[in-house]
């Protein structure tokens, strides 16, 4: 066995069409084996597949199969330790198994490809990774969600001014802003689970494009894999990369969430916010101003969303002018799927134990809360249950703000005299209508952040965590 080193087998799978010295420096540029030794245990996964398959054909004897099977434990352990050595001079790491495989046990090893071509082969390990990352990424997305959940459900009655346009709208609680995160999260979920679905198919039996010539049962071999299915179509099965553009494009989406939570976190941990404070483990000082703590690991959640971006438009570029079936073009698929999927997971990791982290200042929350005029929608909602219209009544707690304004006062500094003379329909009730507990309970309707509503909402989630 001489697995260390793949001694003897340098001429190249298809050197029998080529001279022995054709195209080294080209050889080398076309390699794919940097990047994709990641597909080793895929690999290995399909082929072992196949053999069974071979056999099921009458093509691989009984011996034959238990050869290859034991071989392929052999090459998988030799791989993963470190003790094999992967070769550019094998191209991809379909090639460097079937040489490390003919090490381990000669000849027979040469009968594995039969039947099968290297365009089904990576579609079939490029399927298994997808499927598998993806339970990988719901695994993630959950640990952030009990996260939120567990951090909402301490600061359901925590105040805290929303904002539309980056300004102070009106009071929601903070349980309320949290879950608006935790489901945003599940339909990311969702679409990872939409594209799971479509990714749970094998293209293994396609061969190159026409299917093979050999009586393989695809469906005996998909079921051997975990495959729910095969692709109907053997141009399609080589030829597709749907399932890693929905794949990226989910990453990406869930990528843009992360970002924007993330930059709530950066703005609410200023000291003009004061919000919250970001356990130590996920903030840096400064080298050169002591007093700082940065908030580096929101900032970079944030800014990673550009690596995922730019993986899937990538792709997309790559796929758009491509004739079927297979191109070497579609070798520039795995190096986007193996860095988005390497930040995504890595961004969810940090992201449930940054939220873990989180120290809320509901004091801060709430004065913050007290000023901005955030009940002058209320307000108005008052003057139309007296029979005004609502264009009639904007206008008329408009000229209130404007007042306000003017005179230095926050809406809950006015008495019931100064309501009334902008409008009879006040009475002195209205004092309390504006208060900020008052505007938060008025919102109870499904959705709303009043304390019932916002209950609802947490059972709700506390039920999809309870599913798995």
């Amino acid at each position: 066995m001489q697995l260390p080193g793949c001694s003897g087998h340098n001429t190249p799978l298809w050197g029998g069409r080529f001279g022995a010295d054709a195209g080294i420096t080209a050889r080398h540029f076309t390699a794919s084996i940097d990047f994709d030794h990641r597909l080793y245990r895929e690999d290995i996964r399909g082929s072992r597949a196949h053999a069974a398959t071979l056999h099921r054909a009458d093509i691989l004897s009984e011996e034959e199969l238990e050869m290859i099977l034991a071989g392929l434990d052999t090459v998988e352990e030799a791989i993963r330790s470190g003790k094999a050595t992967l070769s550019r001079d094998h191209e991809d790491i379909h090639t460097n198994v079937e040489v490390l495989l003919a090490d381990v046990i000669g000849p027979v090893a040469k009968k594995l490809h039969t039947g099968r071509s290297r365009n089904d082969q990576v579609a079939t390990d490029l399927h298994l990774f997808v499927v598998d990352v993806i339970d990988d990424v719901q695994t993630g997305i959950r640990a952030l969600q009990r996260n939120l959940v567990a951090l909402a459900n301490g600061h359901a009655d925590t105040v805290l001014p929303g904002y539309t346009h980056m300004q102070r709208a009106q009071p929601v609680v903070l349980a309320h802003h949290l879950l608006a995160y935790f489901f945003m999260f599940e339909r990311d979920r969702s679409r990872f689970l939409d594209c799971r679905a479509r990714a749970d198919r094998s293209p293994l039996g396609a061969a190159a494009l026409a299917g093979s010539g050999y009586p393989l049962d695809r469906e005996f071999a998909a079921g051997l894999l975990g495959f729910s299915g095969i692709y109907a179509n053997s141009m399609d099965a080589v030829s597709d990369r749907d399932f890693i553009v929905e794949y990226l494009s989910a990453a990406a989406i869930t990528m843009m969430h992360l970002s924007r939570f993330a930059e709530e976190l950066v703005l609410w941990s200023t000291s003009e916010f004061g919000f919250v404070r970001l356990g130590e483990g996920y903030a840096t000082g400064s080298s050169i101003m002591p007093q700082k703590r940065n908030p580096d690991s929101a900032e970079l959640l944030r800014g990673k969303s550009g690596r995922v971006y730019g993986s899937l438009m990538g792709l997309l570029t790559t796929m758009k002018g491509l004739p079927l079936a297979y191109n070497s073009d579609m070798q520039e698929d795995k190096e986007g799927l193996f860095d988005a999927s390497d930040t995504l997971l890595s961004c969810l990791d940090i992201a449930a134990g940054l939220v873990a982290s989180i120290e809320v200042d509901p004091g801060r929350m709430g004065a913050a809360a007290e000023t901005g005029f955030l009940g002058a929608t209320d307000a108005a909602d008052y003057l139309v249950h007296r029979g005004t219209s609502f264009r009639e009544a904007h206008r008329i707690v408009g000229e209130i703000v404007a007042h306000c304004e003017a005179n230095g006062l926050e809406l809950a500094d006015l008495s019931p005299e100064t309501w009334r003379k902008f409008s009879p329909l006040f009475a002195s009730d209205i004092v309390e209508r504006i208060r900020t507990r008052g505007i938060i309970a008025n919102r109870n309707l499904a959705g709303g952040t009043a304390p019932d509503s916002v209950a609802a909402q947490l059972a709700m989630a506390r039920d999809i965590l309870g599913r798995g």
